[in-house]
């Protein structure tokens, strides 16, 4: 569950999606000081069905440690994962806010500080899957947003992969949105997207 359902329905979404037995992942993407960020992932941990949650690396170290000792000791408690460059952002981009270096450096940087920092796994492009890996080890959690089948547009993303291109890269958990949102077909495009996802899970096996 993203921002724009978020914000227009609120937690009772949330308690309306947990009660037909859907698991959620709430990504709203936190970013503030460390207390107040510490105090958003505690009330969204209380939220029925909550399994992932996201918060921006870019908060820095004290932030992300801030949101773990928040759910430390809670039984079933939701994964954390640091948020680390926007599959939007391209090179020119990061420049512009004043970060230098590519989106696969920062992306793998911001990733071993999220997980020096106690969180569960990061968000990052397929483009940056596989060197996280390398970097931060088997169990870390790799979601990778920008998933496109080959016959959608790419919108505003610039950092895009096929939904077979981001499960060879080593992704856990795949993010795909306006390719069935904004189908003529949803289900039809769900299904379709299903059916890709499936077939490159049994080739990577």
């Amino acid at each position: 569950m993203g921002n724009q359902l978020f914000t227009a329905e609120g937690p009772r979404a949330v308690k309306k999606l947990a009660g037909l037995g859907f698991g959620i992942f709430l990504d709203l993407k936190f970013h503030d000081i460390p207390n107040t960020v510490a105090h958003a992932v505690s009330a969204a941990a209380k939220l029925p069905k909550v399994r992932l949650m996201t918060l921006h690396t870019s908060g820095g170290y004290d932030m992300m440690r801030a949101a773990r000792e928040a759910v430390a000791g809670k039984k079933n408690r939701p994964a954390l994962l640091g948020v680390t460059i926007l599959t939007s952002m391209d090179a020119p981009s990061l420049r512009q806010v004043g970060m230098s270096g590519t989106p696969a450096s920062r992306a793998i940087a911001l990733a071993q500080l999220a997980k020096k920092a106690g969180l569960d796994g990061v968000v990052a492009s397929a483009h940056e899957a596989r060197a996280i890996r390398r970097a931060c080890g088997p169990k870390f959690l790799i979601v990778v947003p920008g998933v496109r089948p080959a016959s959608s547009d790419a919108n505003d993303q610039s950092r895009v992969a096929t939904p077979a291109a981001a499960i060879h890269a080593g992704a856990d958990y795949l993010v795909v949105g306006r390719p069935i949102t904004a189908a003529s077909n949803p289900r039809e495009a769900a299904l379709a997207i299903a059916a890709e996802i499936a077939s490159a899970a049994r080739r990577a096996k």
